[in-house]
């Protein structure tokens, strides 16, 4: 895929995409809290294929390839500020008709960029998103702090984020575990999603329950479906990535 890097402000995002189908939408991925364009392999390129799509992938700043954090405190509202920048950063590439692949902080992304701005979202897919914090969310967190500390996550992570590592670890985890953060909720925002919605978890999400899939496809104002997926964990486009390809496409190729 081609790589550049981009400026978002005085931001240095980088990008990885292929355009190969003229008149084609591009499908946007969005990454996990934790993760990287890296960490997408080549489940990317594979839907391109089913659905004759380009596709975009970026690292959010402070992930990957792109600049640091100037501050390792987020802001309650720290996912829309990326919905924000995702915007602009579709406006720098000049993508008018995008599709949105969001997994976990990814999939919030997504949901939040098509709720603020509706005209520029033709459809959305996400998976393990969150739109309330609940305990299991919090637990699974919990558990991996322990990870970091006690196994060699740390060593795994820093192959993709380098000496970023931490400050990515503990903005994330240390804003979801604080108190301030035990209300957050975005699902007032979710009336203003107009276009399709495919939401996919895993029935035994380590991150979140069935609930946060139901307050999705109950508020949401367009077409929306639910894909439950049995024996299955936070990242079903690993664990059982033709399922996941085949949904996504079907869905894909269905939109208007």
């Amino acid at each position: 895929m081609m790589e550049s890097v981009i400026k978002i402000g005085d931001v240095n995002i980088f990008i990885s995409g292929e355009n190969n189908y003229s008149e084609r939408p591009v499908i946007i991925f969005l990454h996990e809290s934790l993760g990287c364009t890296v960490l997408w392999r080549d489940f990317p390129a594979k839907l391109a294929e089913k659905t004759k799509c380009n596709i975009l992938v970026y690292d959010r700043q402070g992930h990957g390839r792109s600049d640091p954090f100037i501050s390792d405190k987020r802001k309650n509202d720290y996912m829309e500020d990326e919905a924000n920048t995702l915007i602009e950063l579709m406006q720098e590439c000049q993508i008018k008709n995008a599709i949105l692949f969001g997994h976990s902080d990814g999939g919030t992304i997504a949901l939040l960029a098509a709720s603020k701005y509706p005209s520029k979202i033709s459809g959305v897919i996400t998976e393990g998103a969150h739109v309330f914090a609940e305990e299991v969310t919090l637990n699974g967190i919990r558990k991996t702090v322990e990870s970091f500390h006690s196994t060699d996550l740390k060593k795994k992570l820093m192959k993709y984020h380098g000496d970023k590592t931490e400050s990515v670890f503990y903005a994330w985890a240390d804003k979801w575990l604080s108190d301030e953060f035990r209300n957050w909720n975005i699902e007032h925002m979710l009336p203003d999603i107009q276009c399709p919605v495919l939401v996919i978890q895993g029935e035994h999400d380590e991150y979140g329950s069935i609930k946060q899939i139901d307050a999705i496809v109950n508020q949401v104002s367009g077409p929306a479906f639910k894909y439950i997926i049995p024996y299955t964990g936070h990242t079903p486009h690993k664990k059982i990535a033709e399922e996941v390809l085949k949904r996504s496409a079907e869905f894909i190729n269905n939109l208007k």
